[in-house]
């Protein structure tokens, strides 16, 4: 859905990408309105290197557009979000430099402007990226909705950049007020963060699993991905559920993550070709570091792709035999089933006829539905309390 942002200085036209008329959740919410109020407001001078982290579909970097800033992004949608509003609003998109999280961060930062991210593990490895851009007298403004700004939000501003407050709530927004000191020790980054994978979950039992700042589960394996990797088809010889025992084929772990799930399948499947795709610009190069410390063979490690991209778009049709996926159904901090609806309908029109796409997910989200209506089958490949396992295949 286009819609109209008005803003101090101009009305824009924004939306998410990929753009969607069905899709009723909006480009920017009140914290983007408040913080271009507050510079509008406060005459702040946009002077220098002007830097916004964290910008959900481009609206700040849209709006602040002729300020040349840089954007640092996580997320491949983003950065194509982006591309489209500055063009859909008569803005060069040359006039904005886009970065993304795994890019060297600019060498000066006079105005950093931080739209708060839900996961505070990337805030931190973005803040102390940028540390050393910043000096005593960058301006520092950061934004966000009053339930994503926590008391450990600001304390991680306090801890890596300086003394920081906060402004009075306005619409359920809120800003937050940073005061560089160039002299502050600060604390080494920790990312990306190793732990052993526990037992009982397939190929990948006690092996090593790599993530990066911002990808899901850093510390532990969630329950899902545990649930799928009892149920995978591993193949003649292999721990799980289904499959015809083939032990080539193109594979792909859609949505991968930090790349547990398209290792599991690598090393119970060496023949087959195991294609990683996230829009996280973070997850991609968990997976790939996952996939490198249990993979020792250079055969082997020819054998997997790491992609950055929106889902399995730009694949041929007809491409792949395998594809499994555990579906986000949050768009940051709407409820939306349009992702899930995205992969499957990629996923149909990448298999090979008789190719088959594995879903793991809640029981409530009701995934069985959308997968009769586009496959015209779904098969119950396992279940618990919480979690099913799903099958469709391409007739």
């Amino acid at each position: 859905m286009t819609d109209r942002m008005t803003t101090p200085s101009a009305e824009l036209m924004l939306a998410r990408f990929p753009e969607d008329s069905r899709d009723q959740l909006r480009a920017w919410d009140a914290s983007d309105e408040y913080l271009l109020r507050h510079l509008a407001d406060s005459g702040q001078a946009l002077d220098g290197t002007v830097v916004v982290v964290g910008d959900r579909w481009g609206a700040l970097t849209t709006a602040l557009g002729a300020h040349g800033p840089v954007q640092v992004t996580d997320s491949f949608l983003t950065r194509e979000a982006t591309r489209a509003n500055l063009a859909r609003n008569g803005a060069d998109p040359a006039s904005v430099r886009l970065l993304t999280t795994r890019d060297a961060m600019p060498g000066r930062t006079d105005v950093l402007l931080v739209r708060v991210p839900k996961s505070l593990a990337l805030l931190e490895d973005q803040l102390l990226r940028l540390a050393p851009s910043v000096h005593g007298g960058t301006v520092v403004v950061g934004t966000g909705m009053v339930k994503e700004i926590h008391t450990s939000t600001l304390k991680l501003f306090e801890r890596i950049l300086g003394p920081t407050r906060t402004s009075l709530a306005e619409k359920k927004a809120r800003l937050i007020f940073c005061t560089p000191n160039p002299g502050l020790a600060r604390p080494a980054n920790p990312w990306p963060l190793s732990y052993t994978l526990p037992d009982g979950i397939g190929p990948v039992s006690g092996r090593t699993v790599v993530n990066e700042a911002g990808v899901f589960c850093a510390e532990r394996l969630d329950i899902g991905t545990r649930f799928f990797l009892r149920h995978l088809p591993y193949g003649a010889g292999g721990e799980g559920t289904g499959g015809d025992g083939a032990d080539g084929g193109r594979i792909v772990d859609l949505g991968c993550g930090n790349g547990v799930v398209g290792t599991a399948m690598a090393l119970a499947r060496p023949a087959s070709e195991v294609l990683f795709v996230d829009e996280s610009y973070q997850a991609v190069a968990s997976a790939e570091a996952t996939y490198r410390v249990n993979t020792d063979d250079a055969a082997e490690r020819g054998k997997a792709e790491f992609r950055v991209g929106d889902g399995l778009n730009g694949l041929p049709e007809a491409s792949v035999d395998l594809v499994l996926t555990n579906p986000p159904f949050h768009s940051h901090q709407a409820t939306t089933d349009a992702t899930a609806w995205r992969m499957f309908g990629g996923a149909r029109r990448t298999l090979r006829p008789g190719g088959e796409l594995w879903v793991v997910g809640n029981r409530h989200l009701g995934y069985h539905v959308k997968l009769r209506r586009l496959f015209g089958n779904s098969e119950l490949v396992a279940s618990d309390a919480k979690f099913v396992v799903l099958k469709a295949v391409r007739r």
